[in-house]
């Protein structure tokens, strides 16, 4: 067949194909159609292979050592700019400069190394990674770049010229020195050194071993529960902790096993906290939680909250929490996914940000070689009157070598480019785990599919909607595998996020997109309320199980104490979460979040609280508000981490919250709706 034939084949194909879909629904807008159109394989022999993400040099996995070798040639040139220069404002844009160059394609890299379907392209990554991250550890440690930053810091003349956002982001790579121990003499920034390897590699083995199944003698458990595990030869393997099976001794036996103590990971994590005390303390610090929560909202280690008893097991909650949802609120998912195709949910996030902050998401057919698998959709995002803004890549279907877990990254990171005049346009990425298409069907998300798509397209819009001077505090995140790195306040940074469910859980918004795929049918306003106030069924013990990982957090990451973790795990649990703990478990050993959230655990109950705070007090009366969309982006999103968080907060709300503010507002989202109640029984 002429390639002129294929395409018209294609093309009818496609007619025909998503026609089945639309026969009794009005015309989807052209995002909508593109996501629920069926992906189809690019003709890309006939075109120029522009390489990923449109970089040139990534046509192929040789691409990543040229494009590392550049990187690293214009930071040699770099250094030595910011070394001979006087200090002044130029000093900053130059590490501002320096530092985007590097994170160019270190922060791609992060991404293909464990996204890319290609092994090829991944090993080259990997390598790009080691060899930038190298790069980045002897300049934390150059004392001549960092004096250039401290001469503008010292001469006060000098400082007070500069612009409250210069001087920030000044403050800031000092910072960066400072936890690296450049303040130290020479023996001791070499022991620093030495502590964060150390602390690479133990992280590295940690989060590994946590993820990794324990086994059981087929001989040692029922024989009838068998089926429930995989199997080994003459081995059971647990991988999980079967949190959802209807079967009391699955869960039983899955929860012991599983969380069974490890020698080597119970080592491993007394030498990663031993590691990070010791690197807290040399570098000046009382504990490594003081460390952590430098810049932050929080500011210092603080008491938690109390705790809650109750006669279930540790293995009981999210099962039957589980089953009183679905019981008292019918919320099973199949009732609720034929209302959310995949195009209806793009279509309703589109409709979103345009009546909030004037923002349009514009399918974009990718260029030869600019995605790494064939089922990737580009978005241009378009403001209506100050252009484009920049570039969402959505890898949104399963498939095999794939993390399974949602996930945003940042590719390139914004900022006033001071060589060229213009503004360099953020490019992020967001990764799901979403079914495919069938023949019959567009893809169908489930409730929490579809919040978690406005959950990770919050963490987007913050790259988009961010327009800071520098690349430093564009405001990004990127996470994946528990592993999080963050160019804003760390308990700031899922706010955006956070609230983007709220508006998921909103009729007024929810309305405006939720169609039947077949039908059209919308869906029905009480379906959606039970829903949200389903979420409320243990929402108590939920959050005060997150208070218990948090309080074990800093506890951990605190004074040292003479006993081991599994002890400090035992009291903290019986003092503020009130299950009792199970004899040889260890629990914490699973904990992956110690890495990427170490110390900062909290940092989920706080964006929680501030996000509860702006909806109900700037969104709830109109969630499309323009006047504001306008005010919560030029407060909280445009600044990035330029500015301290609380100060966005007080913006925002134009008020400073106290500590009872942040209480009340997570335990008012707990609050039942006792009208819905009354409704639902009488019905």
């Amino acid at each position: 067949m002429s390639a002129s034939k294929r395409l018209l084949y294609i093309a009818n194909h496609r007619v025909f194909w998503t026609s089945i879909w639309r026969r009794k629904v009005t015309t989807w807008s052209p995002v909508g159609a593109a996501f629920n159109a069926k992906p189809l394989r690019r003709l890309e022999s006939f075109d120029k292979n522009v390489g990923l993400f449109g970089v040139p040099e990534l046509n192929s996995p040789a691409g990543f050592e040229v494009a590392t070798k550049k990187a690293l040639k214009d930071t040699q040139e770099l250094l030595d700019k910011v070394c001979s220069s006087p200090p002044g404002v130029v000093t900053v844009e130059s590490f501002d400069q320096l530092s985007d160059g590097l994170c160019k394609v270190a922060d791609l890299a992060d991404f293909v190394k464990v996204a890319h379907p290609d092994p090829s392209f991944r090993d080259a990554a990997e390598k790009t990674c080691i060899e930038i991250g190298t790069v980045v550890e002897k300049l934390n440690t150059n004392v001549d770049l960092c004096r250039s930053l401290k001469n503008l810091l010292d001469e006060k003349k000098v400082l007070d010229q500069l612009d409250p956002e210069t001087r920030k982001v000044a403050e800031l790579f000092m910072f960066d020195f400072e936890i690296s121990g450049i303040h130290l003499d020479e023996k001791q920034r070499k022991e620093a050194v030495k502590l964060h390897v150390q602390l690479l590699d133990l992280s590295n083995k940690f989060l590994m071993g946590s993820h990794l199944p324990n086994r059981i003698a087929k001989s040692a458990i029922p024989e009838h529960i068998h089926r429930h595990f995989a199997t080994e030869g003459s081995y059971v393997q647990i991988g999980g902790l079967h949190a959802e099976s209807s079967d009391d001794l699955v869960r039983e036996i899955a929860y012991r096993i599983f969380l069974y103590p490890n020698a080597d990971m119970m080592d491993c994590l007394d030498d990663l906290l031993k590691c990070r005390n010791k690197l807290a303390k040399l570098v000046g610090y009382e504990s490594y939680a003081h460390r952590a929560l430098q810049g932050t909202m929080a500011k210092t280690p603080g008491n938690m909250l109390p705790s809650l008893s109750t006669e279930l097991m540790p293995w009981d909650p999210p099962y039957f929490s589980g089953v009183l949802r679905a019981e008292r609120y019918n919320i099973e998912p199949s009732l609720y996914s034929p209302f959310f195709s995949l195009g209806s949910c793009m279509e309703g996030l589109n409709n979103l940000f345009t009546q909030l902050y004037g923002v349009s998401l514009n399918s974009e057919h990718p260029s030869a070689g600019e995605v790494w698998n064939e089922d990737v959709h580009k978005l241009v995002v378009v403001h209506e009157t100050e252009g484009l803004l920049g570039y969402i890549y959505c890898d949104f279907f399963q498939r095999a070598d794939k993390p399974h877990q949602d996930c945003h990254f940042t590719i390139r990171g914004g900022r006033q480019c001071q060589e060229s005049g213009q503004y360099q346009l953020p490019v992020v990425v967001l990764m799901l785990s979403l079914p495919h298409p069938t023949k019959s069907a567009p893809t169908l998300l489930t409730p929490g599919m579809m919040e978690n798509l406005f959950h990770e397209m919050g963490h987007a819009m913050h790259s988009m909607l961010g327009r800071t001077r520098y690349q430093h505090i564009t405001g990004q995140i990127f996470s994946c595998f528990n592993i999080i790195w963050i160019q804003c306040s760390t308990d700031f940074a899922e706010v955006p996020s956070i609230l983007m469910e709220f508006f998921a859980a909103d009729y007024r918004v929810v309305n405006q997109f939720a169609r039947h795929y077949q039908t059209g049918q919308p869906l029905p306003q009480n379906m959606v309320t039970r829903l949200c106030e389903s979420k409320k069924v243990c929402g108590a013990a939920d959050t005060q199980l997150q208070i218990f990982y948090s309080a074990l957090d800093q506890i951990y990451h605190g004074e040292p104490q003479n006993r081991s973790t599994t002890d400090i795990l035992k009291d903290t649990q019986q003092k503020f979460y009130g299950l009792p703990y199970i004899p040889n478990t260890a629990w914490q050993l699973r904990f992956g979040h110690l890495i990427g959230y170490g110390a900062k655990y909290y940092s989920y109950l706080m964006s929680r609280a501030v996000a509860s705070m702006v909806w109900k007090q700037c969104f709830v009366k109109d969630p499309l508000n323009r006047d504001m969309g306008e005010r919560y982006r030029r407060e909280m999103l445009a600044h990035g981490g330029g500015k301290e968080p609380m100060l966005m907060v007080e913006g925002m709300l134009q008020r400073r919250p106290s500590i009872d503010d942040f209480v009340e507002a997570l335990v008012s989202d707990l609050n039942p709706d006792f009208e819905t109640f009354i409704m639902d029984s009488t019905s």
